[in-house]
């Protein structure tokens, strides 16, 4: 019996630099630092979004949801006409 092929699961990664990157796979998909200039202030890169958090878990959680919403938002300028009236 063949193997039911499996999803790949993103893994955050402790990187240089203080800091912790998302990865699926060989694809990076979300980036948190420690923010130097500011006392306890995470900065995180997700889906061409920026924003900051108080905590590591808060800046991950946020990142992991703008990746998510990234994924399922539809395109602004979708030329797809599928759907249009005709």
């Amino acid at each position: 019996m063949a193997r039911k092929a499996t999803r790949k699961k993103a893994i955050w990664e402790r990187g240089y630099n203080r800091s912790h990157v998302l990865w699926l796979g060989k694809e990076k998909l979300a980036k948190v630092q420690l923010d130097a200039d500011n006392a306890l202030k995470y900065l995180w890169e997700a889906a061409g979004r920026k924003g900051e958090a108080a905590t590591l878990s808060a800046a991950k959680a946020a990142a992991e949801y703008a990746v998510l919403l990234a994924d399922k938002q539809l395109s602004l300028f979708d030329t797809d006409t599928t759907d249009s009236p005709q």
